[in-house]
């Protein structure tokens, strides 16, 4: 009763300042406000009262803010993210892109859930609370990502059921295992109708999908994709009722493949995500920030851009009271300097500013600190030089993974290979380097042993336990002594990424946090990154890509077209395992 008596008077003093019977809490003045509704640019004051938007006009506040005719548009929202991949915990990520003016984030702990299944889940929940980033939540579908590898949980759609309850839980996350939808599979269709049943969102994830498998995709309720690669991918789920997302992270980059499809007519449809992002790339280059920048470069209008980093993601989410400046709207907007260039000076959430001239300026609670589970998570038995031989017998031919620089698709190449006494050797000359996949969850045992083309290194190994979508270790070397190294390595330190060279750590970054994430600071772990970067540049490791980004999808069984688990080498068109010797022709 007090609750609704508390709810009562606080829209009734909302509306008292609507009226102009009394002054707002805040108001923004001498602003052009941004209309994303009809895509123009307004004159007017804007009144906040409890955080939230109550008038357009001419209002009087107990604060005033004078903003010196500059832009005032709606904060972006990130519509999918892996916190992880920043490597840095809800609130340090906090820290790093509310000054880039993302507010909202629509989240998607697949990677630690991967690990640590619903106390992961819990874990970002709990350590997203308190914080002035508004972290909404997709649950994971596809815990593991497929039955061809092993993760270190498996979650059915009796176990994420519950978790609905959350007020920031919002919907399923990507569904990732299209075979398991296609043929009915019932623990997926489990999980589908369990979000249904609780009004929730699906995401999709249809990477490689033709139009007829949208069909069977958007049929089953999914409705969303950030994995299309090229325009007539992106407007076949346009035309099939699916919410665009263009993806730009560190590793995938689709956004230019992508914008020219973008119109008015469409822009609703139409919106922006991160994925994956390194630290450095988000400190760096931003957030959605940067793809509505990069979106205004290749031709689209300024505010039908922001449109899309705002208006569309809430729409999309049904996050109904964001993504604009009208009143009944949360009051989450940025104060920009320049329009095109999208300069932006003051970040503010629910009527609060939160960041100015770059830099984070609010007030965070402490750390929630994980458990002994999470922090204890790396489970391997032990290796010795055998545990990597790669035997092809008398078979001279290979099946190869190309990288293909700055994207998570790879190529399946069939080449000549060196090998002594039947086992593989690495080539620096061919480029032709070990690849490893350690289970490290359940101390199984199983490694899976393949070979890489396009890292380049010319010495030593790098090796990580950020491996999507199982996290298991995966490692790269031109030898196996160092290989070993590397994974005893990560292995001490309790996750993270190390650099070796003749069986010294060049470079490392600890995330002893389920082998994802640190916990330490944003500042720190850039600096780490650093590090890493050093290290990698005197490896010798390729500059067209970020290497320890690339070698963490290697893993992932779900995008084309051949890839490595702790099972054996995937070829991903046929869904399943082949054998790394290549029958001669």
């Amino acid at each position: 009763m007090i609750h609704h008596r508390n709810e009562t008077e606080k829209l009734k003093r909302k509306i008292a300042v609507a009226a102009k019977r009394e002054k707002a809490d805040l108001v923004i003045k001498n602003g052009q406000v941004i209309d994303v509704f009809n895509q123009e640019v307004m004159k007017v004051d804007v009144a906040i009262v409890d955080g939230a938007i109550v008038g357009l006009g001419e209002y009087d506040g107990h604060e005033e803010v004078d903003a010196q005719n500059k832009y005032i548009c709606p904060s972006f929202i990130d519509a999918h993210v892996h916190i992880e991949s920043s490597m840095a915990t809800p609130s340090e990520f906090a820290k790093v892109v509310l000054p880039h003016g993302v507010t909202t984030v629509i989240a998607d702990p697949h990677e630690i859930a991967n690990v640590a299944g619903v106390e992961g889940i819990q874990y970002m929940l709990d350590a997203s609370e308190n914080i002035p980033l508004q972290v909404y939540v997709m649950l994971p579908s596809c815990v593991p990502s497929t039955s061809f590898e092993n993760a270190g949980a498996i979650l059915g759609a009796e176990d994420l059921e519950p978790l609905y309850q959350h007020p920031r839980v919002i919907g399923l996350g990507e569904v990732m295992d299209y075979p398991a939808v296609f043929h009915a599979d019932k623990r997926m269709l489990d999980k589908v109708l369990s979000a249904k049943r609780n009004q929730a969102k699906i995401d999709g994830h249809a990477a490689g999908l033709d139009r007829d498998s949208l069909n069977v995709y958007t049929t089953a309720g999914i409705k969303t994709d950030h994995e299309a690669v090229c325009e007539e991918e992106a407007l076949e789920r346009i035309r099939r009722g699916m919410y665009l997302i263009i993806r730009e992270g560190s590793v995938a980059k689709d956004l230019v493949n992508l914008i020219g499809i973008v119109t008015e007519k469409n822009a609703r449809r139409c919106t922006f995500c991160t994925d994956d992002k390194h630290l450095d790339d988000l400190i760096l280059e931003g957030s959605v920030d940067h793809n509505v920048r990069l979106a205004i470069q290749h031709g689209v209008h300024p505010i039908t851009a922001i449109q899309m980093a705002s208006l569309s993601a809430a729409e999309c989410y049904g996050l109904t009271q964001k993504g604009a400046i009208a009143p009944g709207y949360d009051a989450d907007f940025l104060i920009l300097n320049h329009l095109e260039k999208l300069e932006i000076e003051q970040v503010y959430v629910a009527g609060k500013k939160v960041a100015e001239n770059g830099a984070f300026s609010a007030q965070l609670d402490q750390e929630v600190q994980p458990s002994a589970t999470l922090t204890n998570s790396i489970h391997i038995q032990g290796l010795t030089e055998d545990s990597l031989h790669l035997n092809l017998g008398s078979h001279q031919r290979a099946n190869v993974i190309q990288i293909i620089p700055n994207s998570l698709i790879t190529q399946h190449l069939v080449e000549e290979v060196q090998t002594e006494h039947g086992r593989f050797v690495p080539s620096i000359e061919r480029d032709q380097l070990k690849l490893a996949v350690v289970e490290r969850h359940k101390q199984t045992g199983h490694i899976g042993l393949g070979i890489v083309k396009g890292l380049q290194i010319k010495k030593g190994a790098i090796a990580t336990t950020i491996a999507h979508d199982s996290h298991n270790i995966i490692v790269a070397g031109t030898n196996d002594s160092d290989m070993i190294y590397a994974i005893q390595q990560i292995e001490e330190i309790g996750g993270g990424l190390v650099v070796i060279e003749n069986q010294q750590v060049i470079a490392s970054l600890p995330l002893p946090i389920a082998g994802l994430i640190s916990q330490e600071s944003a500042d720190s772990i850039y600096r780490q990154l650093e590090e890493i970067n050093e290290a990698l540049e005197h490896i010798e490791a390729t500059k067209e890509c970020n290497p320890f980004l690339t070698l963490s999808f290697l893993a992932l069984p779900v995008i084309p077209n051949i890839k490595l688990t702790d099972l054996g080498l995937f070829d991903v068109q046929k869904f399943t395992h082949i054998q790394v010797a290549a029958e001669e022709d």
